[in-house]
């Protein structure tokens, strides 16, 4: 009973806060964590004690299958350098130098051990970090290397947490950790493929969206559970199975099929992520009560967690340095090479196909050269510069995975209770104090996201050319419909028009004031408000059976979600 109440009043608390966060222009994130510590410390709460394992395979993978199926696969290859180097190489970097620190502060601590809680605290957070840099306008690129680093960082932190610990019982060689993170990972991306391939075609025969939403929230266990079993990283198999979920969606899936997705996933997002953090504040006084009785102290534990915290900051300022410095010569030199690939798609161009073999090899060696142009319009538009960077390296804050690691540090660890609090001050510091500054440091670099009529400009020409192919399916002569018989042509016609007014509508939005399709949008919209009044006029009385109002309501549900998503 007691539990039951303490989860309501936790949902009750995470809404409350999420609705006001808004207001008071702060993450959400950052209030919960202050909500939750606050709460620790009153005599009627009682010690709120997470097992680790309930966070690492309860939590954990769907909390970054929700993260993984919504992150553009074409944004995460866009960006691999930059998110591999922080979420693999930066993360062992810090491990290795946080344990290399505290292991000569702390006589009684290994190397080994050392390098275990570095694993735990490298790992970083996007959650507070997105949510205050899209309130704010931040570049649609640095959100994409902030959500992919954090999606491959807590795969990377594990695995080398894992190695770390077993090198404490010496069970380990260098190689033998090197070889043991390669095998995780080539694993753990199979085991995602595999997984991903199936669930997504069995799913796109149920024909059901809730059966489909059902699997759906099985499918990071799915994944999670055999990588583990075989000693490969089960977050990355997750990962790996999000991110082929979200790309062949669109393929797959049917609209409905992928609204509910949406829905549900981030419903469960919202919840998991809030809970977590107000959770890290609730576990903070059950912590320091058990530093109390050991011999290090509270202030010296903590004192080592703002070293850490530090150590972590200026490692990560330095490293995000070299990297942008790697990204912009890179970039300098792909652009470079524009002119090049502009002689071999005009040759293309010009090559005659001999036949339908050869037509295919052409429209493929075409796609290519035209997802490489992409590329680098994106790059010459999103470069990332050194304010982008500078934003990049400030949005290092830990969070979830840093508190469920450091209580999985095995019982006979020295100062194991101390090392706990080390990481809970870690995360508390740099959500507190990068997050809370977050929004100053956008401002004074004063990166900006993509430009609204921009974006609107670009919405049009994408709209333009879906519809174009779409009007030219009507122009052939063989369509027929379902019985085999020919579409009448006023029938015909009327489809035409619609997806041309869909193609003015696009345009009209670039311009300022409310154009005529605005305006339909508008009065149509106040025609559905009275046919639902009406609707609920005949639901009050009676007058029609259950089944059919709800069709109806179905109907006027589905309109008025297509006028909203238009506006």
């Amino acid at each position: 009973m007691d539990f039951a109440f303490l989860a309501v009043v936790a949902v009750v608390t995470i809404v409350a806060v999420a609705r006001f966060a808004n207001k008071l222009r702060v993450a959400a994130p950052l209030i919960l964590v202050l909500v939750g510590l606050a709460l620790s410390y009153l005599p009627f709460v009682p010690d709120v004690e997470v097992k680790p394992e309930w966070i690492l395979a309860g939590v954990l993978p769907p909390l970054l299958y929700s993260a993984a199926v919504n992150v553009p696969l074409v944004d995460f290859r866009r960006n691999l350098k930059a998110i591999s180097g922080l979420s693999v190489v930066l993360v062992v970097v810090s491990s290795v130098l946080i344990g290399w620190i505290l292991s000569t502060i702390l006589p009684d601590l290994s190397l080994a051990a050392g390098i275990a809680l570095g694993a735990v605290v490298s790992p970083t957070d996007a959650v507070a970090a997105t949510s205050i840099g899209k309130r704010l306008g931040m570049p649609s690129r640095l959100v994409s290397v902030l959500e992919g680093e954090s999606l491959v960082n807590d795969a990377s932190a594990l695995v080398l947490l894992r190695s770390a610990i077993a090198a404490t019982a010496g069970t380990v060689s260098l190689w033998g950790v090197l070889g043991d993170f390669a095998y995780a990972v080539a694993l753990a991306i199979a085991i995602g493929i595999v997984v991903g391939f199936i669930t997504v075609r069995i799913r796109s025969r149920l024909g059901d969206p809730v059966l489909t939403t059902v699997i759906s929230f099985a499918v990071p266990f799915i994944a999670y559970l055999p990588a583990e079993h075989f000693h490969a990283s089960g977050v990355l198999s997750v990962v790996v199975a999000g991110l082929y979920t979200g790309h062949q969606s669109a393929k797959y899936f049917t609209a409905q099929d992928r609204i509910s997705e949406r829905i549900n996933w981030r419903t469960t997002q919202f919840l998991l992520e809030n809970g977590v953090f107000l959770l890290m504040g609730l576990e903070l006084e059950a912590i320091v009560s058990q530093v109390e009785q050991d011999d290090l102290g509270i202030w010296s534990s903590i004192g080592l967690g703002l070293l850490t915290a530090i150590t972590l900051i200026v490692v990560r300022i330095v490293f995000v340095g070299v990297l942008v410095w790697s990204l912009r010569r890179d970039e300098r030199e792909a652009l470079a090479r524009r002119p090049r690939l502009e002689q071999v798609s005009a040759r293309l161009e010009e090559h005659p196909t001999e036949n339908a073999r050869s037509a295919k090899r052409k429209a493929a060696f075409s796609r290519s050269i035209a997802r490489r142009s992409a590329d680098l319009d994106f790059l010459q538009r999103e470069g990332l510069g050194w304010r982008g960077g500078a934003v990049l390296a400030w949005a290092g804050m830990r969070g979830v995975v840093t508190i469920a690691a450091a209580q999985s540090l095995p019982l006979d660890t020295p100062y194991r209770a101390e090392l706990v609090l080390i990481a809970f001050t870690v995360a508390i510091v740099t959500l507190l104090l990068q997050g809370g500054s977050l929004p100053l440091v956008i401002r004074l670099t004063r990166v900006g996201g993509t430009d609204e009529q921009a974006a609107m400009a670009e919405l049009a020409g994408l709209v333009e050319e879906i519809s174009t192919v779409g009007v030219a399916a009507l122009d052939d002569p063989q369509l027929r419909t379902d019985g085999g018989e020919p579409f009448d042509s006023a029938v015909v016609d009327r489809v035409r028009t619609s997806s041309l007014i869909r193609v003015e509508s696009a345009a009209e939005r670039t311009d300022a004031g409310v154009g005529p399709h605005e305006q339909f949008r508008q009065l149509r919209r106040r025609v559905l408000d009275a046919e639902r009044d009406a609707l609920l006029d005949a639901r009050a009385t009676g007058s029609y059976s259950s089944e059919v109002l709800a069709k109806a309501q179905r109907m006027l549900d589905v309109e008025e979600s297509r006028l909203d998503g238009a506006g």
